[in-house]
Parts: C-alpha cells; sequence; structure tokens
C-alpha cells in the first residue's frame, strides 16, 4: 500500500519510510533464514514493523485530500473491468476463450494476495474478459477463496492451468464454452473456412530444456581439488615423457594437456563471481553509517561487473564492509565543516573496480578530510609504538603505514562504528591473505583513496622455478620485476643489510639462508616488487615458468613467514612457494 501511494504519486518517498521499509526487508531476510535453517519463522514478530507502516499510512490519510487519493491509501485501483463488452474489446481474436474457476486453499492465511498472483500469471498469457469478484474487491479483502474469470488466450489449456496453479491453490477447474467448441469444429458452409487451430497454426510448442542447475559450492570446491590434481599429474606425465623420450606418449600427453588446460579454464570460469554480489550489500552499509554520524553521504559504484574467484570473493567481504565504514565515519566530515571548507554538504564515496592485466583493482574514494598524519604520529606516539624523535623524521607514506599496526585508531570516543582498535591491521591480513596488496593515497582537506589490488584467483598460478644451494623455490611471476646478473663487487653494506644499485636503484638484497641454507654459486638477481618497495632475491639457477597448483600449509605447520604454500613439481618434487607479501616485512 505504501508503495502504491509512492508510485502514483500521491506520496513522497522520505526517511522516516525509507528506515520502516528497510527494517521490514530485514525482518523478512530473518524469517526466510529462519525457515532455511529449519524454523516456521513464528518466532520472528512483524507486529513493529506493521504498526509503523499503519502509522506512515494514517499520517497521509489526515494529510491527503480525497479527490487525489481516489478510493483511500490502502486501495490499489483495478485495471481490469468486471466486464468488458465483446464488441469493444481490443483482444477479440486473441485466442480461444476459458471459463475458469479458481479456488484457493480454506485454510490459507493471504488468501487475497494468493489470489492476485494467479491473476497476474494469467494475465501475461492472454486477456481477461470477466472476473468475478473484481481485483479491486479482492484487494479491499471481499474475498471468500473463490474466483469466476473468462480468460482469451492462444497459449493453450496445459498452460493456462499451468498459470493459475501455485502455492495454496487448491482447485483449478477449466471449460471451453460449448458454441466456441462448435465454431472451432466446423467451418461456416459458404464461407471462407476458418484457420486451423491457433494451437496448431502457431509455432510448434518448445521444449523446455533445462537451461541452469543449482550446484552445491562443496561439490564444486571438490571438483577444482580433482582438477588441481590433474594439473599435477600433467605436469608428472609430461617430465616421464621427457625422460624417456617416447614419442607416441609425448603426442597423448600432449591432447590430455590440452584437455586439463580446457578443464582447468572452464573450471574457474564458472567459479568467477561478479563483484556485484558484495557491492550490492553497500550501498545500505553507507545509509546506515551516515544516518548514525548525521551526516549525508553520496555513494556511487562502478564495475560490479568485474569478476573474481569464489574464494577470493569470500575473503573480500569483510575488509570492504570496514573500509566503507571508515571512509563514512573517520572521512566525511559533518554537513557544518564541509560548508566551512567550501565543501557542499553532501559527501562523495565512490567505489569502483576493474581488470588490470592478470589482477584486479578495487578503489575507494572518499572527498572527506583526509588522513591527518600529525594526528597519526600523536596517536602512535601515546600507545608506544614509536619515539617522539622517529615520529618528527617519518615521512607520509610511513605515518599511514602506521594505520595497519594492531590495535592502532584515531578515533577520540569508542562509539558503535570505531575506536575499538580492531581496524586496519586486520583489513591488511585478510588482503594479504587473499595474495593481494592494499595502498593508501591522502590529501589533507581534499579526501583519501584506498586501492585493493587482488589475484582473480589464489588456487592454481605461474611461478618461477629457481634454486638455490641445490634446493628449488616458486617465485609468483606477478610478483617478479626482471632478472639481472649479480655482480657481487656491486654490493655494498649498508647498517645490518645488504644492497646493490640496479637501473639507479638502491635495492635491499634478501639472503634466504634462514630457508634453504647460503650458497657461494649465486649469480642471478630476482628482482621482485610489493606495493612500491623492491627487493632482490640472489638465486644460483632459474629453471623456467610453469603453471603451479598452491596448496596452503598445514595447520600443523602454521603461518610461516615468507611462504604462501606449497606445491607438487612434474618430478614429485614437493616446492615452497615464497610470499613476497611478508619476506619484507
Amino acid at each position: 500500500d505504501a508503495l502504491q501511494l509512492i508510485r502514483s504519486g500521491s506520496a513522497e518517498m522520505s526517511e522516516d519510510l525509507g528506515n520502516v521499509l528497510l527494517s521490514c526487508t530485514d525482518l523478512i531476510e530473518e524469517m526466510l533464514d529462519d525457515i532455511e535453517a529449519g524454523g516456521d519463522s513464528s518466532s520472528k514478530n512483524p507486529d513493529k514493523q506493521v504498526h509503523a507502516l499503519h502509522a506512515w499510512l494514517q499520517q497521509q490519510d489526515a494529510g491527503v485530500p480525497e479527490k487525489k487519493r481516489g478510493h483511500g491509501p490502502h486501495k490499489i485501483e483495478a485495471v481490469i473491468p468486471e466486464e468488458l463488452p465483446p464488441e469493444k474489446s481490443p483482444m477479440q481474436d486473441a485466442g480461444t476463450e476459458y471459463a475458469m474457476t479458481i479456488v484457493v486453499a480454506p485454510d490459507c492465511m493471504m488468501k487475497d494476495v494468493r489470489a492476485l498472483i494467479a491473476i497476474q500469471n494469467l494475465e501475461a498469457l492472454g486477456t481477461i474478459r470477466s472476473m468475478q469478484p473484481s481485483k479491486e474487491e479482492i484487494d479491499e479483502g471481499e474475498f471468500d477463496g473463490t474466483i469466476h474469470l473468462t480468460v482469451a488466450s492462444d497459449a493453450g489449456e496445459e498452460a493456462i492451468r499451468t498459470a493459475a496453479q501455485g502455492t495454496e491453490i487448491a482447485t483449478v477447474e477449466i471449460r471451453v464454452p460449448e458454441e466456441q467448441m462448435a465454431v472451432q469444429a466446423e467451418p461456416v458452409a459458404g464461407k471462407r473456412p476458418l484457420e486451423p487451430d491457433r494451437k496448431q497454426s502457431s509455432a510448434p510448442e518448445k521444449n523446455r530444456e533445462i537451461k541452469n542447475l543449482r550446484v552445491d559450492i562443496t561439490q564444486l570446491d571438490h571438483i577444482m581439488n580433482l582438477v588441481e590434481d590433474l594439473v599435477i599429474n600433467r605436469g608428472r606425465l609430461k617430465q616421464i615423457a621427457d625422460d624417456n623420450k617416447i614419442k607416441e606418449m609425448d603426442e597423448a600427453i600432449s591432447m590430455v594437456e590440452r584437455s586439463v588446460s580446457e578443464l582447468q579454464n572452464l573450471m574457474m570460469a564458472i567459479r568467477m563471481i561478479p563483484l556485484s554480489h558484495i557491492f550490492n550489500r553497500l550501498p545500505r552499509v553507507v545509509r546506515d553509517v551516515a544516518q548514525y554520524d548525521h551526516k549525508e553521504v553520496e555513494f556511487v559504484m562502478e564495475g560490479g561487473e568485474t569478476e573474481l574467484d569464489r574464494s577470493v570473493m569470500d575473503g573480500l567481504n569483510d575488509p570492504l564492509l570496514h573500509l566503507i565504514r571508515n571512509a563514512v565515519n573517520h572521512g566525511i566530515e559533518d554537513p557544518a565543516i564541509r560548508i566551512k571548507a567550501g565543501k557542499p554538504a553532501k559527501g562523495l564515496v565512490q567505489l569502483s573496480a576493474h581488470r588490470d592485466r592478470d589482477n584486479v583493482i578495487i578503489k575507494l574514494t572518499d572527498d572527506g578530510a583526509g588522513i591527518n598524519v600529525e594526528k597519526v604520529k600523536k596517536k602512535a606516539v601515546e600507545k608506544g609504538l614509536i619515539i617522539p624523535e622517529t615520529a618528527a623524521t617519518l615521512t607520509t607514506d610511513e605515518a599511514i603505514d602506521l594505520l595497519f599496526q594492531p590495535g592502532f585508531s584515531t578515533a577520540d570516543t569508542i562509539t558503535d562504528i570505531s575506536g575499538r582498535g580492531v581496524g586496519l591491521d586486520v583489513v591488511r591480513r585478510s588482503i594479504e591473505s587473499l595474495k593481494g596488496t592494499i595502498r593508501v593515497e591522502t590529501t589533507p582537506g581534499k579526501g583519501s583513496v584506498f586501492e585493493l589490488l587482488l589475484p582473480p584467483t589464489m588456487a592454481i598460478v605461474d611461478v618461477m622455478i629457481v634454486r638455490i644451494n641445490n634446493k628449488r623455490l616458486g617465485i609468483p611471476i606477478s610478483s617478479i620485476v626482471e632478472v639481472a646478473n649479480f655482480r657481487k663487487d656491486g654490493m655494498h653494506r649498508i647498517g645490518k643489510g645488504d644492497v646493490i644499485l640496479i637501473r639507479d636503484e638502491v635495492l635491499q638484497i634478501l639472503w634466504l639462508d634462514d630457508m634453504v641454507g647460503s650458497s657461494d654459486q649465486c649469480e642471478i638477481l630476482i628482482v621482485v616488487q610489493y606495493q612500491k618497495r623492491k627487493c632482490c632475491i640472489p638465486v644460483d639457477a632459474v629453471e623456467g615458468k610453469q603453471e603451479v597448483v598452491v596448496k596452503p600449509l598445514s595447520s600443523f605447520i602454521g603461518t610461516t613467514k615468507g611462504i604462501s604454500g606449497v606445491t607438487i613439481l612434474g618430478d614429485g618434487d614437493v616446492v615452497p612457494v615464497l610470499d613476497v607479501n611478508t619476506m619484507q616485512e
């Protein structure tokens, strides 16, 4: 009833009505969740929402003139007349007429709703010539559960019956008037024969194939594991064929390799989900936080069609929610402060996503106050994270990096939204667990940009296999900037670490002695990058690029800094895969 008033122009949408309607949808979601869990939703009481809707409708009733309201604020006008004279019907030749009787189940709690659904379905198949009671009377609740109507349609009796049947519809009776059956049976003498039965002359009824299937996600995960096993065994077979130099086996393996690659690509595509699945929940979050903080915020989303693997998507929901809340709560200023600063009273928060080569980039931009670097330094000193002397020498990027320290918060008071010290450190850990990175740019008084760079999938990746001290390691190709010769005479000692000059850049050297032992043969440098930071890893040899399945470390081993997981190569060797994100911490 409320939405009909808005649609007809008799009332205007307001913040109060928006709150009531959102409360209704929240309750309906809770009811559905309860039913899915095996309950009957009776534990969810809708009285509060129903009373709020009635109160709003009564306000409209008191404030809107009678002639503008029509039949009253609670009524929806019937769009189908009770009786349409045959000579005036624009759909006279719409097909066979069917006299129907529809009976709603006696114990149905919402007879009018069930009847209106059946009527709506029939309208989609033809023209309703007459109906008793009328649609308006049904809508007003003057309905005992039985409808008598006449429908003209060329869809066929079975389609008409199916359309009328539905939840809590007890019976559907259909009959074709005798005079119409006689007209269809014989042509009139001396006149041009009538056209063949419209049902026969129309295109043959399509065989309704099942186009979509609902599959349990655990089954998809199991199939993905089998595909990963195939990828590993494909490499193993290829290695055996190379060692034994059997031509027929090489040819067979090449065909198997093509099939496995196609299956792998197909499986990855099935697991890809558009970001709109997450994005569509966020406008509500922005609205709630803005209302809580008494701020005005315009929220714009772009790139929701960009796709990510389900495994990446699952871990992205919470970090995005936290960043959105932060943007509204910390970033956007109060309307009075914005106006004083020469800005529009309404703040702008923009979320966008796009593909960039092998990665997905998600940007969250706001036009708020930006990050107060001096306030960040002061809070860091108060919490004992740094000493005052260090704070004075920090660059803007280094100060912003303090925001990602555990327990750090710039909020002055603890509220429902912020100030608890559970903040950006959790966001960074979540993004890094997805093999992604987070970068921040800020301009005081102008706003901030949080940029997330994520791999589209985590399961199967390209790595470069290297050897150090006769031990093999995998380095993700996405992290590698270049491969260079290692000239040890160009190495210098700065503080406790070694550095080298490459292409006018001074890069830190990461020795992996603790991981694989020291080697005197290191002649190659692998330059890797994490966010804006570069470093280089000395290796003995580069064996080449390979597509591998990265399996996470067992919980028995626990988290190992610098290692994202392990993979099995074609010769059966178990090789650690480096995590460039955590190596440079």
